[in-house]
């Protein structure tokens, strides 16, 4: 089978998120079938941008095809990003691009300009179309934004979203509580499959050293025999970490625990400064590593904490990356988001709090805290054998090749 996967933000382990696509991809070439991604050149989630100096430029990768559409760069959610977003969307309705004729075509869309591209593709050599949900657009600006739904961006936006759920042959949805939006905007209710966010299992075994100023302080910390609730991802304004940070100041007492934060993005510097005010000697900063040394970076945590801020939109349910390398770590998991979902009551992995509440997630490091380490070990194992069983990609690969048959 061929498979042509469009995903405007696709990456690698060699450029950055996203992942899925690649993790997907791979697991189809190794059951024999043909995968090209169509990815634009510019991304503002990806570590490393490829080198793209020509209008497409082809690049095989561990089997795959990557076709990489030129198109600008931006910073930020402004105007530069729209005018990204159109020209990879305008290139792929209008270009000629060097594929193979394929059996299926899969859009995977952020926002669903793609899929008039998509659709033509598809159309032109018979193949099946799948439309993949990774957030709900224009719903997600809307609510997030501000946006009014007469917004001429959103009237585009909402017209691209009811094509594709009236046009798909399917609709995989990584927010299992979606289904209800999208038959109101014109989907079949047969169309839907609920696939969420995967982890590489094989690949988890394959990990490499913390750079040296990550293993000095997590050295240290061990030494003076800390409990170290961490957190490793974005610092961004979503993350809701200032409540991590105030839930420190309330654990100052405890001499024995310890908040430490591994990431980067805008919110670190004010939580860093957070921090700093009121002179919190019990919690740490450090920077970013490399995906293949999370496994160990987490290995060295006694517990793990995620957290959103409260959102009405997450009543269709999330699927955090990070929340699979948490569980994947077998280590406890303090969760403080408000969803349609939470996969750490499902799986029993950890304690669910309320969303931006710094005594809630206090009160449930401190639970942590006291446990005794085997059953905080037994706590642990549970996301792990969940996440194995229900996440990893090799399964997932599986269920998406069921929806392309």
């Amino acid at each position: 089978m061929n498979i042509l996967l469009i995903n405007h933000y696709a990456g690698s382990p060699y450029h950055g998120m996203e992942y899925r696509p690649y993790y997907f991809a791979l697991e189809w070439t190794k059951a024999g079938h043909s995968v090209t991604i169509v990815a634009a050149s510019f991304s503002h989630v990806r570590f490393f941008q490829p080198k793209c100096l020509e209008p497409i430029t082809i690049e095989a990768i561990d089997g795959i095809q990557y076709v990489w559409l030129k198109t600008p760069g931006y910073h930020g959610n402004g105007l530069k990003r729209v005018t990204n977003m159109f020209s990879f969307a305008g290139q792929l309705l209008t270009m000629s691009l060097p594929i193979e004729k394929p059996d299926v075509v899969l859009d995977s869309s952020t926002y669903p300009l793609t899929i008039f591209g998509a659709n033509k593709i598809a159309r032109k050599y018979g193949a099946k179309l799948i439309f993949e949900v990774h957030d709900l657009w224009p719903l997600s600006p809307m609510e997030l934004g501000g946006f009014s739904k007469w917004h001429p961006f959103i009237m585009v936006i909402q017209w691209a979203e009811n094509y594709a759920y009236k046009n798909a042959h399917r609709v995989v949805s990584l927010l299992p509580e979606a289904k209800g939006h999208m038959i109101y905007h014109g989907m079949s209710p047969e169309k839907f499959v609920y696939i969420p966010n995967g982890i590489d299992v094989s690949g988890w075994q394959l990990s490499n050293s913390l750079p040296e100023e990550h293993a000095k302080l997590l050295e240290k910390l061990k030494r003076n025999s800390k409990f170290i609730v961490g957190y490793a991802g974005a610092h961004g304004i979503a993350n809701a970490l200032q409540y991590f940070v105030k839930a420190a100041e309330m654990e100052k007492e405890e001499d024995k625990i310890h908040f430490l934060l591994v990431g980067q993005g805008p919110e670190k510097e004010p939580l860093q400064s957070l921090a700093k005010n009121k002179n919190l000697k019990n919690i740490s900063f450090l920077p970013s590593v490399p995906k293949t040394s999370i496994p160990t970076l987490l290995a060295a945590m006694d517990a793990l904490y995620i957290g959103l801020k409260h959102q009405p939109l997450f009543r269709f349910g999330v699927s955090p990356n990070k929340l699979m390398d948490y569980m994947m770590a077998a280590k406890p998991v303090i969760h403080a988001i408000d969803a349609g979902n939470d996969l750490v009551a499902e799986s029993g992995c950890g304690i669910s709090v309320a969303p931006e509440d710094p005594k809630a997630i206090a009160d449930a490091v401190i639970h942590l805290f006291k446990m005794s380490q085997e059953k905080r070990d037994v706590i642990g194992q549970k996301g792990h054998d969940y996440v194995k069983i229900y996440h990893d990609y090799a399964v997932l690969a599986k269920k998406f090749l069921e929806v392309y048959e």
